[in-house]
């Protein structure tokens, strides 16, 4: 695995930190080499909040994102700040309701309803999690076994099952666009 660059970004309180915390897990317990930062504004909830994952088979060069190859955003505040960092190709997931204009300029882009999907599960705050599962099933960034062992270990047991069956639900999606 050549060196990767995830992004989450979105609105405080949407799970981005909680998200890319998983994918690191989930990197590690494949083997992979992999470092985690985060920012956010100092508003609890609803202003801009990102969290990026940087991975690699080897040891990194520089932990910090310099140009992504995937951006997961689940909200429109996130695309400014992360849109300049976006590599010509990048995989670009962004929620549909509330990414009204997410970057389409030399992006794989998919407009998702992540929100609605979440919503129909039961719950608006596993909207990350079914981000989640979509971007490592279109990318192949790490395998569903390890990110559902990464879920188990980092959620708590009160919405084990509600995040287990929203990371179903996002590599569900991945099979219905595959087949669209």
């Amino acid at each position: 695995m050549a060196l990767t660059e995830i992004r989450f970004a979105g609105s405080g309180g949407q799970g981005l930190i909680l998200s890319a915390r998983m994918l690191f897990r989930a990197m590690s317990l494949e083997g992979k080499t992999a470092a985690r930062s985060q920012g956010y504004e100092p508003t609890s909830r609803g202003g801009f909040c990102f969290s990026d994952v940087v991975a690699g088979d080897g040891e990194l060069d520089y932990p910090l994102t310099t140009g992504l190859d995937y951006l997961l955003v689940l909200d429109q505040v996130g695309v400014a700040p992360s849109q300049s960092l976006l590599r010509k190709g990048a995989l670009v997931i962004a929620d549909e309701r509330l990414t009204p204009e997410p970057p389409t300029k030399n992006v794989n882009l998919h407009r998702i309803p992540l929100t609605d999907q979440a919503i129909a599960i039961g719950n608006i705050r596993v909207a990350n999690i079914i981000g989640l599962g979509l971007m490592c099933g279109l990318g192949g960034i790490c395998g569903k076994d390890a990110l559902t062992e990464a879920i188990q270990i980092e959620t708590p047991k009160n919405f084990m099952d509600l995040n287990l069956e929203a990371l179903d639900a996002g590599f569900a999606a991945v099979g219905e666009l595959e087949a669209a």
